[in-house]
């Protein structure tokens, strides 16, 4: 009697009509008000994006409301040639999220339609929670969220969360932050609980922070190592990272930005040439003994732009030396005679053409062979660079102009990676297995370099790796490396960056390497990042294009649920994905103030009273 109670309390409606997933119920007329009674239990009435349960058999089918419309009847006249008082008829409109099966079991999508004339009812809250329970009896599960409008918490399951590549969207102010620390927060604590030696050998983290939100101590984890670099001050972290990585034509080519087909073949030519020569027993002389060569056909060679162009990279060379006094001048002894089309020695009057030993007088061959090269690897990769273009002009191999950018670049960038990388020294990357890169005070150039280099490392090491170990990329403000419209820099390297990305959010979940990107634009990021995501955290957008752009690359998001999202209030997102059998709008749990990513607004209540006290 109980149970036939209950239907009859819960009972609003039957289908009377079906087209496709879009089912019409037709309410019945004394189940109108918004609010039911049920064993002294406030019931809300169905409504628009509440669930809908409508029974065909032994099955239980779930629905979303996604609309209703009322249609007036036909008003009648009593027999006093009075009106009846008018009666409405009120239809929802349905969409099919799934069905319940005999294991109460909530499954996503469509097994059976209904039938016209089946019963529809309330969901009551134990079918509520079948609904939106995502994870497996027994499994790992972190709880960082309730579902908007009710009083439950979401488990979320580690195992179809984590080990995938996730997205987080969502215009400042909207929450967006909060997640993602929460998100790792919680997985940290929960994993760190089971088994926190395994757990901190085994799984590895990388956040890169590009404006400072994550790095302070309470943020996402106290057990994490920062690296606070940057370009404008020295004394900053640096990142540690061995000889022979650095001396990879890739993260050479990186560094200087070359150009595939000439500036790049260059480099692998004198990464050769810098192998051979620190195989010699003295590498050191051996590399004065060919400059020393090079200084005797420089100053022999009757073309004059390129003689003095050499040994304008000779005095580059120089420079490299710690120990080289900048006032020696070494054209001082040596002039070009314009007859004669070549250097003569200005002392004996000598012509180096007919007179090759006479170089050996020079003061340019005389600080050649006083050249100490510096014991910084970049500053000797330098030199080498300026040696092998030296021995390619004067072999005809190469043209100055296509050659020449390349070192310049690098050569730009010295200072920065001197500050950023401490190459070939001691220290490992991996202090802790939870690293955050705070790129708040670097540069806009290496903000772009940096993320990659050392994304693209680390995914390299991670798949030489044992199958037990798994590395998350996590990029804060993903649209700074990952957009498409970046105008800084040359169209061939901001396609190798796309790439190299791409790359690993395609091919990494094979080797444990999961990504996590979280943007206020996702129209600007490649829409083969975007659409390779496999959970989505959706905050508020109001955008057009971003909105095109989530409709297009995140899957079973109904209409109603779609179109909600610009007026998401903060905190609330749309959650979407393999992790879930039909989207879900819930609120992320805020974190306590100590432990939020400092990205809120700053309040003029804090302000002004310090700018009138004169602070």
């Amino acid at each position: 009697m109980d149970d036939l109670v209950q239907d009859a309390v819960l009972r609003i409606g039957e289908v009377c009509g079906v087209d496709g997933r879009r089912i019409y119920v037709l309410v019945d007329r004394n189940k109108n008000l918004s609010d039911m009674f049920l064993d002294g239990d406030v019931l809300k009435n169905i409504s628009v994006n509440s669930y809908i349960e409508i029974r065909k058999g032994f099955l239980s089918i779930i629905g979303r409301v996604e609309g209703e419309h009322v249609e007036d009847t036909a008003v009648a006249l009593d027999d006093a040639g009075r009106h009846e008082d008018a009666r409405s008829k009120r239809t929802l409109t349905v969409s099919l999220s799934g069905y319940i099966d005999q294991n109460s079991v909530f499954v996503g999508g469509t097994r059976e339609l209904p039938l016209i004339g089946d019963e529809a009812y309330i969901v009551t809250r134990e079918k509520i929670h079948l609904v939106h329970n995502l994870a497996a009896p027994g499994a790992l599960c972190v709880n960082l969220a309730t579902i908007f409008g009710e009083d439950f918490d979401v488990a979320f399951p580690v195992d179809r969360l984590f080990n995938t590549h996730i997205a987080i969207f969502g215009n400042t102010g909207s929450g967006k932050s909060n997640t993602l620390a929460i998100l790792y927060q919680e997985l940290l604590k929960t994993l760190d609980k089971r088994n926190s030696k395994a757990f901190r050998a085994n799984a590895h983290f990388v956040l890169f922070d590009f404006n400072g939100e994550y790095a302070h101590k309470n943020c996402i984890t106290e057990r994490k190592k920062v690296y606070e670099l940057s370009t404008r001050a020295k004394g900053g972290d640096r990142i540690p990272i061995s000889a022979d990585d650095f001396l990879d034509l890739d993260v050479l080519s990186i560094l200087a930005d070359a150009t595939e087909k000439t500036q790049k073949p260059f480099i692998r030519r004198t990464l050769a040439f810098y192998r051979r020569v620190h195989g010699s027993d003295d590498p050191d002389q051996f590399i004065r003994n060919i400059l020393l060569k090079r200084v005797r056909d420089a100053l022999c060679m009757s073309d004059k732009v390129r003689a003095h162009l050499l040994i304008d990279y000779f005095e580059e060379i120089l420079q490299l030396d710690d120990s080289y006094n900048d006032s020696t001048d070494i054209r001082a002894d040596i002039e070009w005679h314009n007859k004669s089309q070549e250097f003569y020695f200005k002392s004996t009057g000598a012509f180096f053409g007919s007179s090759p030993d006479s170089v050996q007088e020079t003061a340019l061959y005389a600080a050649i062979q006083a050249l100490t090269p510096s014991s910084s690897l970049l500053a000797r990769v330098i030199l080498f660079l300026y040696s092998q273009l030296i021995g390619d002009i004067i072999a005809n191999r190469a043209q100055n102009e296509h050659i020449a950018p390349v070192i310049n670049r690098l050569k730009s960038k010295k200072s920065d990676i001197d500050k950023l990388f401490h190459i070939g020294g001691a220290g490992k990357f991996w202090e802790r297995n939870f690293v955050v890169v705070n790129l708040d005070d670097v540069n806009l150039d290496m903000k772009k370099t940096l993320p990659l280099l050392l994304s693209r490392k680390l995914y390299a090491e991670q798949k030489a790796a044992s199958d037990s170990t798994s590395l998350s990329i996590i990029i804060d403000e993903a649209h700074n490396i990952l957009s498409t419209d970046s105008f800084r820099e040359a169209e061939s390297w901001k396609d190798y960056r796309l790439e190299t990305f791409e790359e690993i959010i395609k091919e990494g979940r094979k080797f444990g390497v999961f990504v996590t990107i979280a943007s206020q634009r996702p129209n600007d990021i490649s829409p083969t990042i975007t659409s390779q995501a496999h959970n989505y955290f959706i905050h508020r957008l109001i955008n057009e294009r971003d909105l095109q752009t989530i409709a297009s690359a995140v899957s079973y998001i109904d209409r109603v649920t779609e179109e909600s999202i610009p007026n998401l209030p903060t905190g609330t997102c749309v959650f979407s994905g393999v992790a879930s059998q039909m989207p879900l709008k819930i609120n992320i749990r805020p974190l306590a103030d100590d432990a939020r990513p400092r990205s809120g607004n700053r309040q003029f209540s804090e302000i002004v009273p310090q700018l009138l006290l004169g602070v």
